[in-house]
């Protein structure tokens, strides 16, 4: 909103889906006021903006982080909440506590300029190996729900649509590196190789609750 800032504008990528929009952050921060959100981490407002720097000046080059707004009438949904490794909140009148999207990204903003401010010489030691992305992630989940699939590993609970909505949240607040994504993602082709090898077969049934 500042004048003169047209680069700002013209620097604006316009993506056709959330998970193209997230590609290349590590971190995912999303803003909301629900108090329904369970098994995410969460953080204050001024918390969450030092946390936000330190992680964007440990990113190798090509990742960064990236906050999530969701829109002004219904803010973000449950599957865009399930991108996300951190949930930020603006401490606010516990009867008010929704802000309209232009003042929430305008706190948010200046937070963030802060904590860069409040140590602009800190010695950060870089990460030698960036944090999985989200598309990263989107990827070890069709894995792993493929192996689930294979030994017949599925929710037990009434729904039965839980399950991988809590395995995603667990490894989302992991913060998971590429190294380790891959170690993860190696595992489980292991698991699909042994598999075959032994015949195949519907194995032994498990689940979870």
């Amino acid at each position: 909103r500042a004048a003169g800032a047209d680069d700002v504008l013209a620097r604006a990528r316009v993506v056709a889906d959330l998970p193209s929009a997230l590609a290349g952050c590590g971190l995912v921060v999303a803003t909301s006021a629900r108090d329904d959100v369970p098994l995410v981490r969460q953080a204050e407002l001024r918390e969450g903006a030092a946390h936000i720097v330190d992680e964007a000046r440990r990113a190798p080059p090509g990742s960064g982080v990236a906050v999530l707004f969701g829109t002004e009438r219904h803010g973000l949904s449950n599957p865009q909440l399930a991108w996300t490794n951190l949930l930020l909140r603006i401490p606010a009148n516990p009867e008010y506590t929704s802000l309209n999207i232009a003042m929430a990204a305008q706190l948010i903003g200046y937070e963030i300029f802060l904590a860069r401010r409040a140590a602009p010489g800190a010695t950060v030691v870089p990460r030698e190996v960036g944090l999985a992305d989200a598309q990263d992630m989107d990827r070890l989940y069709a894995h792993l729900q493929e192996v689930m699939d294979l030994v017949d590993f599925r929710d037990r609970t009434q729904s039965g649509t839980h399950l991988m909505t809590r395995i995603r949240r667990l490894l989302n607040r992991a913060g998971i590196d590429l190294n380790e994504l891959n170690i993860l993602r190696g595992f489980l082709t292991h698991v699909q190789n042994r598999r075959r090898t032994a015949g195949g077969g519907s194995g032994s049934a498990g689940g979870s609750r």
